[in-house]
């Protein structure tokens, strides 16, 4: 078995897992690459005694040999003959485990299970009935179904209303690597990059260890970018329709909306985006966002003082963003390419936009640094349109609003140098700080928090304007 790198919540769980002396059934679930498989193989102690994976796209009937084949591998024995359905599929792999089960805790691996599960196959039912009828009667069996299509596990598994109800013991739902995770993996790799270095490959590719896995030793960001998504070969240059389309039956929507999203880095709400991408039905808008959320595409925030129906749709896969801004529809490829985009203003809003997101998903490292960990806090976003010329708007990226009756104010600035506080920056600040005040009635203490790349270098030219100061380290601790 290979090192799982990072992982640590989900190690401890399968090692409890391993230890709880009942019959587990795991649903496991998260999007393409992420890394569920490796997990799955390399983070329990004992080897897999069957694993078996669905195949996209394919007939019932290629399902049902694939699956003999795999059973064939580890009976030893001579080539076993295709089950002529599920039903009898999981009566032949019954009859191997029964003996395995009496003597020792098993664990059996079924990845890619939505796919397995094609129209008419019975797939699904069969599953119910093996589980049903023998598998949570085994104390020592250990179940785990794997799968990329989030929403289908989630509807399909873990909210079944049928044989399956309340029949899942454990749920994880993987996670891109944090950027902390990020480091450890590239140094297990033995690749040494800088922290502004670091995050500026995870700003194009987010915490994805396949897409990480690709970059080699002694290789610049520039070279990292350039090979992967701007050359012929480069594995990211045709990633973007293969991840939508392996996750969702019909992409299309879904791809209409993370577009609309990438040209609106302040995010939409929900009807803005049904206007937006022409969508007739609202009921659908809301299983299209859902089903992209939960693969973790994108992310919904609640303004301050609104509630969940008023909530902004942010696009947060790092990998999305970078595509969207600079490979789709752009002809520019080859040697050099990102090194031309490093010094444009689409670079610029770019890195702004990226640098941000991170932040929003590493709130807890934020609330740390602050000092604040263990004060609940709600994470939001705010913005106040104008709604005549006398009035002044204002937009508020991230918000921590704290029990302790605070609010840290949070502006994120990307940068290549410390980060200057110009004449004109420092009265939007203020000029942000006072329409929120007065929009939203407050009564608890606005700090204006800088997250930086490299710190603020004039702050204390406006004494008493900033109040905490952090830079891009923090995003580093895990």
């Amino acid at each position: 078995m290979e090192q799982v790198v990072g992982r640590n919540e989900e190690k401890l769980l399968l090692n409890k897992i391993e230890k709880s002396g009942e019959s587990e059934l795991i649903a496991v679930y998260g999007r393409r690459r992420v890394g569920k498989t490796y997990l799955i193989r390399n983070g329990f102690t004992k080897e897999i005694a069957f694993e078996f994976s669905g195949i996209h796209h394919a007939t019932l009937n290629q399902q049902l040999e694939n699956f003999s084949l795999a059973l064939t591998k580890v009976t030893g024995g001579f080539p076993l003959a295709k089950p002529e359905s599920w039903i009898a599929a999981f009566e032949m792999l019954v009859k191997y485990l029964t003996p395995l089960v009496k003597r020792e805790r098993t664990i059996i691996f079924i990845d890619e299970f939505p796919w397995i599960n094609t129209p008419r196959s019975g797939f699904l039912p069969a599953f119910e009935n093996f589980w049903n009828s023998w598998a949570s009667r085994e104390k020592k069996l250990i179940v785990v179904i794997c799968g990329s299509a989030a929403s289908w596990m989630i509807n399909k598994v873990i909210n079944n209303r049928g044989g399956l109800h309340n029949r899942v013991t454990r749920r994880i739902r993987l996670l891109p690597f944090t950027v902390g995770e990020t480091a450890a993996y590239l140094k297990y790799r033995k690749i040494k990059l800088d922290k502004y270095q670091l995050l500026q490959v995870y700003m194009a590719m987010g915490g994805i260890p396949q897409y990480l896995k690709e970059i080699e030793p002694g290789e610049s960001v520039a070279q990292i970018i350039d090979r992967l998504f701007f050359t012929k070969d480069g594995l990211l240059l045709e990633e973007f329709k293969n991840l939508y389309y392996s996750l969702f039956d019909k992409a299309e929507n879904h791809i209409d909306i993370v577009q609309a999203l990438a040209k609106k880095s302040k995010g939409l709400t929900r009807t803005e985006i049904i206007n937006a991408c022409k969508l007739s039905s609202g009921g659908y808008a809301t299983q299209l966002l859902a089903e992209l959320a939960e693969s973790g595409f994108i992310t919904p925030y609640i303004p301050f003082g609104k509630s969940s129906k008023d909530s902004l749709y942010k696009l947060t896969d790092e990998y999305s963003i970078f595509y969207l801004k600079f490979i789709d529809g752009n002809k520019a490829r080859g040697a050099g390419t990102w090194l031309k985009f490093y010094s444009g203003t689409s670079w610029k809003s770019w890195s702004g936009y990226a640098f941000e997101s991170i932040c929003m998903k590493h709130t807890s490292q934020i609330k740390k640094a602050i000092g604040i960990d263990n004060v609940y806090t709600e994470i939001s976003v705010w913005r106040y349109l104008p709604k005549n010329k006398e009035e002044q708007g204002a937009q508020i990226d991230l918000l921590i609003d704290r029990n302790d009756s605070c609010i840290n104010i949070c502006e994120v600035k990307f940068s290549i140098i410390p980060f200057e506080i110009t004449k004109s920056y420092e009265r939007e600040l203020v000029n942000k700080l006072k329409v929120f005040h007065y929009q939203t009635r407050t009564r608890k203490a606005l700090f204006l928090t800088m997250i930086t790349t490299y710190g603020v270098s004039n702050s204390e030219r406006y004494p008493g304007l900033v109040q905490k100061e952090i830079t891009m380290d923090v995003l580093f601790d895990d």
